[in-house]
């Protein structure tokens, strides 16, 4: 089969490997019809998570066809059409009976590089690392999906191809982002980033209540989208002092709930941004945090900063007396997006959510790598490059 492949550092190649078979009794294959790009793979792109491999291939955020299921599997079946939680969950262990998939015990079969980072080991994710599983990603043919029966689900009626390819992770990243601030009817909600994840992110916080969402971002597109089909009001960064803004627009108190969707790759124009980059690109620390102390700065005193930009490391002149001395709620994670699949598509039917227009760029596998070199780049107003295996 054909595949888009991890050579190094900001070089990518489709290749000819091998088809996926199935490993354990609780796998199952898909066929992939359409596959999206995503802001955390610009990480792995970028060179910022290791534990990559030449010839890994990338890609999570995913829909198609299944067309073999292990002897275990029980909930799906050939020829369903399918989508999958990019997280990988195995159902059985606390964590995961709990719903809180993204924080399994099971499915990360490389636990070593996470246990030593992080205290304990992270759960698999498709497509992202050896760290993370080193599971092959969904930017191919056919991928082996393992838990099928936790991790697949069969997309409903009514719900298009292009819909359902987000429920993968953008939908249900943005919800759990939106869900994970404790949103109440009436709140200000403000999302850092205008990108698929964001832009899920600010519907979903009307979806739970919330009065106003603010958008900020620094692209003019991608603004738009935010305000046309977010309903939120745009801020640009560039041009605009962004806290001085916040605090107008909540009469002094500060949004009630800051969601960061940006996370360890932000961009910013003040001091803290050239601070960052400087240690970042000599690995003295691993992140951008120009967002994160943003948000924090800017929550009203006890309200809540949701986190679900990606951090794989360590982060300087982290602002831990703001959050102690305004009593802020900092909460963050990787989405069990398991936990509300059902419910997204039930969203979707209603004509409540519509995540198509986020896909800009349809095309061929064969031309993935400029994809995603449109897509880093910010060109042809590209917000997210999908594409097509056959």
């Amino acid at each position: 089969m054909r595949a888009l492949t991890w050579q190094g550092p900001n070089k990518l190649q489709v290749e000819t490997v091998d088809d996926p078979s199935i490993l354990n009794p609780r796998d199952a294959i898909v066929r992939v019809i359409l596959s999206s790009v995503c802001g955390s793979d610009l990480h792995l792109l970028g060179g910022y998570v290791p534990t990559m491999q030449a010839g890994d291939i990338i890609g999570h955020e995913f829909m198609g066809e299944v067309v073999e299921t292990g002897s275990a599997v029980t909930q799906i079946k050939k020829g369903d059409r399918v989508v999958t939680v990019s997280i990988v969950g195995c159902g059985e262990c606390e964590h995961c009976q709990r719903s809180d998939f993204s924080c399994c015990d099971n499915s990360n079969p490389n636990p070593t590089a996470t246990d030593i980072a992080y205290g304990q080991p992270a759960c698999g994710i498709i497509g992202y690392s050896h760290a993370f599983g080193g599971y092959a990603g969904s930017h191919a043919t056919y991928i082996r999906v393992p838990f099928a029966d936790v991790n697949l689900f069969t997309i409903p009626e009514g719900v298009s191809d292009e819909q359902a390819v987000f429920v993968s992770d953008a939908v249900p990243t943005g919800f759990f982002a939106a869900d994970n601030a404790d949103i109440q009817p009436g709140d200000t909600v403000a999302v850092w980033g205008c990108g698929g994840v964001g832009l899920m992110a600010m519907s979903s916080a009307y979806l739970l209540g919330a009065e106003r969402v603010i958008a900020i971002d620094r692209f003019p597109d991608r603004l738009r989208l935010a305000e046309e089909k977010a309903g939120a009001i745009a801020l640009n960064y560039e041009t605009t002092d962004i806290h001085a803004a916040l605090l107008e627009l909540t009469g002094g108190r500060g949004p009630d709930r800051c969601i960061d969707c940006v996370g360890m790759e932000a961009h910013g124009t003040e001091v803290d941004y050239f601070y960052d980059k400087t240690k970042q690109m000599l690995r003295l620390h691993t992140e951008r945090g120009t967002v994160l102390r943003q948000s924090i700065r800017a929550c009203r005193k006890g309200g809540t900063v949701s986190v679900v930009g990606v951090y794989g490391g360590l982060l300087d002149k982290f602002p831990m007396g703001a959050i102690v001395n305004k009593s802020l709620t900092l909460r963050s994670g990787q989405q069990p997006g398991q936990r509300y699949v059902k419910r997204l598509f039930e969203h979707i039917q209603k004509g409540e959510l519509d995540p198509s227009y986020l896909l800009t760029h349809p095309m061929g596998l064969e031309q993935s790598v400029e994809g995603y070199a449109m897509f880093k780049e910010k060109r042809q107003d590209c917000l997210r490059a999908v594409f097509r295996p056959e």
